[in-house]
């Protein structure tokens, strides 16, 4: 059994693509299921973590929030957790990313403690907050993933399948972690 006992992964970006208010929209990226499918298959739990600033100011609601999670569960749930900071930046709330509190938090719902627990994000932020929580983070960079986020990060992945693999043994190992794909079907972008 893996040292890794749950993994949260961020929501938009990260696990679907960006579409915050249309669960209609929702589109897991590309590896999503095969990446969930592993990391259940060997009992590591999984969770998601967002920031919806929309949610606290502006034109999302509650339940159009909650519309979008259960659109993401029903596509690649079942999910353990799904935690939500509706604030925004300036609100000075311990739970929006950087800050470690929405990771400390699903966490212990999961039960599991920082040291079991990994983050995958494509942010500088949800790195940090990781790192905040004592907990490792991954970060796989998309198409709005600043080079300097992905310089500065701990453990880099190339995307999602490379991710979950990395930590089927225990916390993730060097800073960029390689697929384990044969090098011809690494850099293939077809079937």
């Amino acid at each position: 059994m893996s040292p890794v006992k749950a993994v949260l992964f961020d929501r938009d970006g990260t696990l679907v693509e960006n579409v915050p208010a249309d669960p209609d929209r929702v589109r897991p990226v590309e590896g999503a299921r095969e990446a969930l499918a592993l990391l259940r298959r060997r009992g590591i739990r999984t969770g998601v973590v967002t920031g919806r600033p929309g949610v606290a100011g502006g034109p999302l609601t509650d339940a159009d929030m909650r519309r979008v999670n259960h659109r993401v569960d029903e596509l690649l749930g079942p999910f353990e957790v799904f935690a939500v900071c509706p604030h925004r930046p300036d609100d000075g709330c311990h739970c929006r990313s950087p800050q470690p509190g929405m990771l400390l938090w699903a966490g212990g719902r999961m039960c599991t403690g920082p040291a079991e627990l990994a983050v995958i994000g494509s942010t500088a932020a949800d790195a940090e907050a990781a790192r905040r929580a004592g907990a490792h983070g991954i970060l796989v960079p998309n198409g709005h993933t600043r080079p300097e986020e992905t310089i500065r990060a701990d453990h880099v992945a190339p995307d999602l399948l490379t991710a979950a693999r990395a930590l089927l043994d225990g916390p993730p190992k060097g800073r960029v972690l390689a697929d384990e794909r044969p090098i011809q079907q690494a850099f293939t972008t077809g079937p």
